[in-house]
């Protein structure tokens, strides 16, 4: 596989992690003590941080993506693990794990071609 093959596995991942994240806190299960304007600053902000790079594939974006996908894979374990039911946790430790993998191996492969 090339380097092109892994931007899109990161790419996909990180669509997938959005749409979760943001379907979660609104339509899935809306937060009931806190606005979910406040709630959704705090949970997807950190995704669009890099987004313009990691667009372009700009490998220090790229690097920087595959940082903050970790927070996401620890809240998704965590969820898991204390929740009786585990898709929607386990969906944001997948996307999150992909993210990071494919993020990761995106930047090793195409700083050798360089």
């Amino acid at each position: 596989m090339n380097a092109r093959h892994y931007y899109v596995i990161a790419f996909t991942a990180y669509l997938g992690l959005f749409s979760l994240i943001m379907l979660w806190n609104t339509v899935i299960s809306p937060p009931e003590k806190l606005p979910i304007a406040l709630v959704l600053i705090m949970t997807v902000s950190p995704l669009l941080f890099t987004f313009r790079g990691f667009l372009k594939g700009n490998l220090k974006s790229c690097s920087w993506m595959a940082y903050l996908s970790m927070p996401y894979f620890i809240h998704g374990s965590v969820e898991a693990y204390s929740r009786t039911e585990r898709l929607l946790p386990s969906l944001e430790v997948f996307f999150s794990f992909a993210l990071f993998l494919g993020c990761t191996l995106f930047v090793r492969h195409s700083a050798r071609n360089r």
